[in-house]
């Protein structure tokens, strides 16, 4: 069934539609016919996205007005407050009841093998020049499998030839507690934990309250960005979601058997049997780390600026700009090489049409707008004369706008819309211009820098840097990734490799607390145990199925004969 189904449902569905369209007319939002030609006919699109967006206004922010004012559309959006999607999913597979155009993350492989999605290479071909343009030589890469080289999603979580400019998370400081010590060299955990445990020696309490020196987030399934995603990069792995992957070989095996992840979590657990992480980390829900942090209290995090930035912003708006975070690159020792930036090439989850769109030549068109340089400028910069102005043929952001971009984040972003329509089509990545001259995403050195508190500036001079990436390893210093991001990688679903991957994930979120807040003289037992409940309950067989996988998309991509 996988690759059949929906591709033949496809071809059908556009047959059909050619013969509706002889004989249509006109448009609306509950009966749309299939490619009259009109674009700017009000039409609504439901959407699901499995990414949380908690400042969706419904499109009445001024760039979803803009959009709608200028394509018809109005997008009729739900999305996941869990992020991730499995559940909701899950259920649109089990229905046959899918939404127009679907984000799904790492659940595509549900939705093709139900036959839920529908291949967009003819479409593309045919009606999204923008998209063809965007993607150029990377089409490849848009392609499901080896085996089944349909188009199902087109990436539009990150952009085509994205340079990282700076860092937004790794090992987090409050930037009064790096003043007050003189701004000590960070580059081990040995050195954190120095300036947090000094700091918390001299400042018991903050506020009237008790001073917490490091917290971590592990509510449902954010306990990998604070608790174990660390651990590959404290120790020089690459990001490949639950693996790592051998660049000599490109054998996978989950990273947690890599020894000296045994030593940063072995780290984790004397942080908490010296009273130096917080003792609610495993306990505590999401709006509460946030409010922590909102508190002024905690000196540490271990966490990417999306996932705590609500605290953060809480602490802006207060006048507590001090209280905010530096992004310091910390390794197990000075000898480990962060990978934190290692090139992946393009890479990403993406967003598709499912075969139940009334009309997908009418949303592709859509999707392609949205991906012209007047949808992307439109989508990163606002609206001219309101959120930005054009001076010398350069975009600049006005001062009371960046103001507002920076302390008052929140509220800006559900007034204006930008940053909230990515997820709706293709676009260019930080540091690619237009025909302009002018980059088409706001993050660039100049904007970036202008866009830091002055709390951030001060510790910056103080360390001798313009921006946090220059505690990193740069790009040109690490090798490409064959494979990209493994986390992007579909698994098909009709295996016994999710049943595997969810029993291994069950033992992970159990075991690795435990590891943590076992008295120190038990952790080795431990954690020994935990590596062999894993390939007791068949860590082995799925890490060779994922391996066969990596090895497919590795041909796939670069047509390497990978054995």
């Amino acid at each position: 069934m996988k690759g059949k189904t929906p591709k033949t449902f496809a071809m059908l569905l556009l047959a059909s539609a050619l013969a509706i369209t002889a004989g249509c007319g006109g448009s609306t939002a509950s009966e749309t016919p299939v490619d009259t030609g009109d674009t700017t006919s009000p039409m609504t699109i439901t959407f699901f996205g499995a990414d949380a967006s908690p400042n969706w206004n419904k499109m009445q922010d001024a760039i979803g007005k803009e959009i709608t004012k200028q394509t018809g559309i109005t997008i009729e959006a739900e999305y996941d407050v869990n992020n991730g999607g499995d559940q909701k999913v899950a259920l649109m597979a089990a229905s046959g009841d899918y939404p127009d155009l679907i984000y799904p993350k790492g659940n595509l492989s549900k939705l093709v093998d139900a036959g839920a999605m529908l291949d967009l290479t003819d479409l593309i071909e045919e009606h999204a020049p923008n998209l063809k343009k965007i993607y150029g030589d990377q089409m490849n890469r848009l392609k499901y499998s080896l085996e089944d080289q349909a188009i199902y999603t087109i990436p539009t979580n990150m952009g085509v030839d994205n340079v990282a400019f700076d860092a937004t998370g790794g090992f987090e400081i409050q930037q009064r507690v790096l003043k007050e010590l003189g701004y000590p060299e960070v580059k081990t955990l040995q050195d954190y934990e120095n300036v947090l445990k000094e700091y918390v020696a001299k400042h018991p309490t903050i506020d009237g309250q008790p001073t917490i020196p490091l917290t971590l987030n592990a509510d449902d399934w954010k306990i990998m960005i604070t608790v174990t995603n660390p651990a590959f990069q404290a120790t020089g792995g690459p990001d490949d979601g639950e693996y790592y992957i051998n660049p000599e070989t490109y054998e996978a095996q989950l990273h947690y058997k890599r020894p000296e992840e045994k030593e940063y979590f072995r780290w984790l657990n004397h942080m908490y049997a010296e009273g130096l992480l917080d003792k609610d980390t495993f306990v505590q829900k999401d709006d509460q780390y946030k409010s922590k942090i909102a508190s002024g209290r905690v000196l540490g995090l271990i966490d990417q600026e999306w996932n705590y930035q609500d605290g953060e912003n809480a602490l802006k708006a207060a006048g507590k700009d001090d209280a905010t975070y530096a992004h310091f690159s910390v390794s197990l020792n000075e000898d480990i090489v962060d990978h934190t930036f290692q090139p992946t090439g393009f890479d990403g989850y993406g967003l598709g049409i499912s075969t139940e769109a009334k009309d997908p030549v009418r949303i592709i068109k859509f999707m392609d707008w949205m991906a012209s340089d007047e949808g992307q400028v439109l989508r990163n910069w606002g609206i001219e004369g309101e959120h930005y102005k054009v001076e010398n043929g350069k975009r600049i952001i006005p001062e009371d706008v960046q103001d507002r971009k920076t302390n008052d984040n929140t509220a800006f972003t559900k007034e204006s819309g930008v940053g909230l329509y990515n997820v709706f089509s293709a676009r260019y990545g930080d540091g690619v211009k237009d025909s302009t001259d002018n980059y088409y995403t706001t993050n660039f050195p100049e904007q970036i820098v202008a866009g830091y508190t002055a709390a951030e500036k001060e510790t910056l001079k103080a360390y001798g840097i313009t921006t946090w990436k220059e505690f990193y390893p740069s790009e040109e210093e690490l090798p490409l990734k064959p494979w990209g991001a493994a986390y992007n990688m579909p698994v098909p679903s009709d295996t016994d490799y999710n049943v595997t991957f969810q029993k291994t994930q069950d033992i992970i979120r159990k075991r690795i607390p435990e590891a943590i807040l076992t008295k120190p003289e038990n952790f080795d037992k431990v954690y020994d145990d935990f590596l062999a409940e894993l390939d007791r309950n068949g860590a082995v067989e799925m890490e060779q199925q994922y391996t066969v996988w990596i090895k497919e998309r590795v041909a796939l991509w670069t047509g390497e004969d990978v054995k």
